[in-house]
């Protein structure tokens, strides 16, 4: 069966876009609730808008794994997209806000959705180039699985370095 690839990074970014977007404020919806905390953003720091893009990234990556299981790449091309669309957030956001100063509310959101379309845009052309090779599928998984496991104990250990650092209130992690 013939994939398209254009279509499923088209579904897969208004699927993180949507999710990632209700997740930023599920914390507060919930009334700062411990058990939304490791996946809702719990403050405004850059570590905190990276994971609302990990966790719909990793949802869809989940589903999207049930119908991709003929491609031998898909962990590899996923692993990839992870990391660079997670990787892109704070290099705009550092780079926007040291040309220009504290950027705007439409500046981080604009931030967060590049970074999801650069992610899939990736997907895209790896799952059309037909290049990757996956030795270790098993591994790539257990990476992706990893980065989230560290954005579960980063909400509640986070280390005092400026990317966790809640810009608004000036503290790190979930509110106590």
């Amino acid at each position: 069966m013939k994939k398209s690839y254009a279509l499923w990074s088209f579904c897969g970014f208004a699927f993180t876009g949507l999710i990632g977007t209700l997740l930023h404020f599920l914390y507060d919806w919930t009334g700062g609730s411990i058990f939304s905390a490791p996946f809702s953003g719990v403050n405004e720091s850059t570590w905190e808008h990276m994971k609302l893009l990990y966790f719909p990234l990793l949802i869809f990556a989940l589903l999207q794994s049930i119908f991709f299981r003929d491609v031998r790449s898909f962990p590899c091309i996923k692993l990839w997209g992870i990391f660079w669309g997670l990787l892109a957030i704070p290099i705009l956001f550092y780079t926007i806000n040291g040309a220009f100063g504290k950027t705007p509310d439409w500046m981080n959101i604009t931030i967060f959705f590049v970074s999801a379309a650069i992610a899939f845009l990736l997907e895209t052309y790896l799952f059309k180039k037909d290049s990757v090779r996956c030795a270790y599928r098993k591994k790539a998984w257990v990476v992706i699985i990893f980065i989230g496991l560290l954005f579960v104990i980063f909400t509640f250990y986070p280390p005092k370095i400026p990317l966790f650092k809640d810009p608004v209130d000036g503290f790190y992690g979930r509110p106590h």
